[in-house]
């Protein structure tokens, strides 16, 4: 064994773990309470951790001088801290990483005793996205899956929406993201990374469908910013037939508007308003700015084969409203037959939801009746 580490004494601190201890296991914090601490899969160890990536007695914590030392026991799949493998043991401290194998905690400390084992809640799943943000960002780890989008009376696909996702534990889903992006003030930036790297999955894709990709509200606040981000995906991915999605409640300014669908006809993209109807319904902005698709939200559409006859005619009467405005309508949340034989009914162009596909990797999908006619430049 090579020599510990010199590290200042602790005595008055206990040390904490915070981390899933599986996939589809929430965030917990595990007080530290014994030495030395054993992690493994052995239901012998201190702490049991059941994967099958993790060794039997895969890692020993114990204390020196008051300071925390990790020691790998040989396990297969190595141990780390802040992403550098153990080679013997190391040093651990307050707000490092300590992996074992694809198990990711995060190392805090306290000053007293702790009396509680386990504690569960939603900050210590807060306080790992955190940590985990950095990761997704530097290393770009999001996992772009697409949901088909479909013509209502063939059923023929047509586009697909860019939908982010991350293998990351605690940003696994869109909102995880932006939930840890917010804390940072970040959401601009990481609406950015996932727009890209969506499009950049997006060109394996057949038959060069249509494809939606996101914005975020904050990204309407610097005009500069968000035409320098457009450029750049035009150019990074010439040919792309793309449409870029406007959450409603964002669409307020009929001049911005104006003035971003000048943008977009220059690069050869296309405007969609996303969530209609999700709050209030904005015909002016649709009169003074319209762009090319409506998305109804998902609000209007769920249980419309069930909803009363007012309500399915006020729907039909918005439907009929945007097409006359020359907007091709799409239903958003299309769950079942029902819904779609209604929603066909009414006149909704196009249909997004479950019932036509859910979302998935780009490689998934290998055939595509697109009859979109590329951009050229």
């Amino acid at each position: 064994m090579k020599n510990s580490p010199t590290i200042s004494p602790r005595n008055d601190v206990t040390w904490l773990l915070t981390g899933q201890l599986g996939a589809d296991q929430v965030a917990r914090t595990v007080t530290i309470a014994s030495w030395p601490f054993v992690i493994g899969r052995s239901p012998s160890v201190t702490l049991t951790i059941a994967s099958p990536t993790v060794s039997s007695q895969h890692a020993e914590l114990r204390l020196e001088d008051g300071g925390l030392l990790v020691r790998d026991l040989g396990s297969t799949n190595g141990t780390f801290v802040n992403g550098t493998r153990v080679a013997g043991e190391a040093a651990v401290h307050a707000g490092d990483l300590l992996q074992i194998a694809e198990i990711v905690f995060r190392v805090t400390e306290q000053r007293g005793y702790v009396d509680c084992k386990t504690i569960a809640g939603d900050s210590t799943d807060r306080a790992l996205a955190m940590i985990q943000f950095d990761k997704l960002i530097a290393e770009r780890a999001v996992l772009p899956h697409y949901q088909p989008i479909v013509e209502m009376n063939s059923q023929q696909t047509i586009g697909f929406e860019v939908l982010g996702r991350s293998p990351l534990f605690g940003l696994k889903t869109p909102h995880a993201m932006f939930s840890a992006a917010a804390l940072l003030d970040l959401e601009g930036e990481l609406s950015r990374m996932l727009r890209d790297e969506g499009v950049r999955s997006a060109l394996s894709l057949p038959s060069n469908p249509l494809v939606f990709v996101n914005t975020h509200p904050a990204e309407l606040e610097d005009a500069s910013l968000l035409e320098k981000s457009l450029r750049e995906l035009r150019a990074a991915a010439p040919r792309a037939a793309l449409v870029l999605e406007i959450h409603e409640a964002a669409a307020t300014s009929v001049p911005q508007m104006r003035a971003l669908r000048q943008l977009l006809t220059e690069l050869g993209m296309q405007l969609a308003y996303d969530d209609f109807g999700a709050g209030q319904a904005r015909l002016v902005e649709l009169g003074d700015a319209p762009p090319d698709f409506l998305k109804f939200d998902i609000q209007l559409v769920r249980g419309i084969d069930h909803a009363s006859a007012e309500r399915q005619r006020m729907l039909e009467s918005l439907v009929k409203i945007v097409a006359d405005l020359g907007i091709v309508s799409l239903a958003e949340g299309v769950e079942t037959a029902e819904e779609h034989a209604v929603c066909k009914g009414m006149g909704f162009v196009y249909g997004q939801g479950f019932y036509y596909g859910t979302p998935a990797s780009a490689g998934t999908f290998t055939t595509c009746e697109a009859r979109v006619t590329p951009w050229r430049l």
